[in-house]
């Protein structure tokens, strides 16, 4: 998915924006760092997860009690999984850059390494 393809896959989402956040590589993507991304992945706020759940769509609870919501084929939200703040890229709620870079850190994943670069270059760039 390009940037235009997330932010028309995100307003079509029924979730006040102020509830959720993009992360993971769908902000690399919504940040201008990479071109595509399979899927969108969000960060949600305790209320969104507890709306998600009472609608009936699955939560698998995570090893740090929060929650992993499938909602689409193509979309997942994690409760919580905000390590700094969100900002706005046009019109959608990203998680910031200095966020993304923890986050990525935090994963630990060897494919995440590329990604931690790319974050830290633009850090420099700010």
């Amino acid at each position: 998915m390009t940037k235009a393809e997330i932010i028309e896959r995100l307003k079509r989402l029924d979730y006040a924006c102020s509830e959720y956040w993009v992360v993971a590589g769908s902000a690399m993507v919504m940040h201008g760092l990479r071109e595509t991304t399979n899927d969108i992945d969000l960060g949600c706020t305790k209320a969104l997860a507890d709306v998600l759940e009472s609608r009936g769509y699955k939560a698998d609870m995570l090893a740090d009690g929060t929650r992993k919501i499938l909602v689409a084929e193509d979309v997942e939200i994690f409760e919580g999984w905000l390590f700094d703040d969100v900002v706005t890229v046009e019109g959608i709620s990203v998680i910031s850059l200095k966020g993304l870079l923890e986050m990525k850190k935090r994963l630990g994943r060897a494919k995440d390494t590329k990604d931690v670069e790319l974050i830290e270059e633009a850090l420099l760039k700010i």
